[in-house]
């Protein structure tokens, strides 16, 4: 067995799932019988994720945080309906199996997709899972490349024309992540109204005609073959899909890039191991993006800066839930340093010094 794979846990209190309801419904609608085990994957901060042990088969279910949420980030049928628009063009998504709506079932939508097992590589590597500089190279290459890959299907073809609205998409998030930042925020985080002013002054024009955006685009997103760890064959979580502009998705992604000679408390929040040894820099995944797509990218401070600003607003999302007792996950009770961190190095790419 390899100890690299990722496996799901035990539920975390105040996250089990109704098996007197669901174990019925799943049986009937995929045809399986046999006895229903839940398991949850322990990772992860938004939608949650469990796989379902139906007899012999085991699929994966995702359904939205208890608690309040966002009006429409956890919306299930809309994260069903890419994974079943892109299945079979682009393919690393997971097969969709199911959806419902009906909350009296588990309480809230859900839907449920085939398991593709493989490694997750989360804050560092795992164990059983070496890797030399020129392989951990050639892997983060790799995350580029099915990250341009993305951007490259065409949307219209594969019937996702009215998944989002291109037009506009650059000045919508950054009035968007403003708005949001500005409703969520605590008495206890910046409130980077500096940042929000750079933005909006420093404002990029849409680029293209727009492309199919993952917007959490990241290692720890992607599944790897447990027999060729440097090959991806899977892209999760993408319940922030849209249609959009690749730069803003690029810079979305750039945020968790945390690199050897970044300050000691970005360093405190890295969730990936970007910082080990062959490691490619910010500057050097801008520059192989830029190669691979063929676009002429030139100065990314604004996207970077925009993907900094943004992950802070997701956080402190997260956080309000905490901060107001809507959640009892203790992962969240310290995010607000979080904020602090991310702003504060937003607020040092919209200064120059990063």
């Amino acid at each position: 067995m390899n100890s690299a794979i990722d496996r799901p846990t035990d539920v975390r209190p105040g996250e089990n799932l109704d098996i007197s309801r669901l174990g019925p419904y799943l049986q009937n609608a995929l045809s399986l019988e046999g006895e229903v085990k839940v398991l949850q994957y322990p990772s992860g901060f938004s939608n949650l994720t469990y796989m379902l042990r139906i007899g012999d088969r085991e699929v994966v279910l995702r359904r939205p945080p208890f608690g309040s949420k966002p009006k429409s980030g956890h919306d299930m049928k809309r994260e069903h309906g890419v994974l079943a628009a892109l299945h079979g063009s682009f393919p690393y998504c997971p097969k969709p199996l199911v959806y419902s709506d009906d909350e009296t079932i588990i309480g809230s939508p859900f839907y449920v997709m085939e398991k593709i097992e493989g490694i997750i590589v989360r804050r560092d590597f795992p164990t059983g899972m070496s890797l030399s500089p020129e392989e951990i190279r050639a892997l983060f290459d790799q995350v580029v490349d099915v990250h341009v890959e993305l951007h490259s299907v065409d949307f219209q073809a594969v019937g996702l024309e009215d998944f989002g609205k291109p037009e506009g998409y650059v000045e919508r998030q950054v009035a968007g992540w403003s708005d949001r930042y500005r409703r969520a925020r605590t008495p206890d985080v910046p409130d980077c109204e500096g940042i929000m002013a750079w933005l909006e002054e420093n404002r990029r024009p849409d680029l293209g005609p727009g492309c199919i955006v993952h917007n959490d685009f990241r290692l720890d997103n992607v599944i790897l073959d447990p027999s060729d760890p440097q090959r991806i064959i899977g892209v999760l979580d993408w319940e922030m899909a849209t249609i959009g502009d690749p730069l803003m998705d690029l810079g979305a992604s750039l945020a968790y890039w945390v690199e050897q000679n970044d300050p000691a408390g970005f360093q405190a929040m890295r969730m990936m191991p970007t910082n080990a040894d062959g490691a490619p820099t910010r500057a050097e995944v801008v520059a192989r993006y830029a190669a691979k797509s063929g676009l002429d990218i030139g100065d990314f401070s604004f996207y970077y800066c925009y993907g900094l600003f943004r992950l802070a607003g997701i956080v402190q999302q997260i956080y309000y839930r905490s901060y107001h007792g809507q959640t009892e996950d203790p992962r969240f009770h310290h995010l607000n340093l979080w904020v602090g961190g991310l702003a504060a190095a937003a607020q040092a790419v919209a200064g120059g010094a990063r």
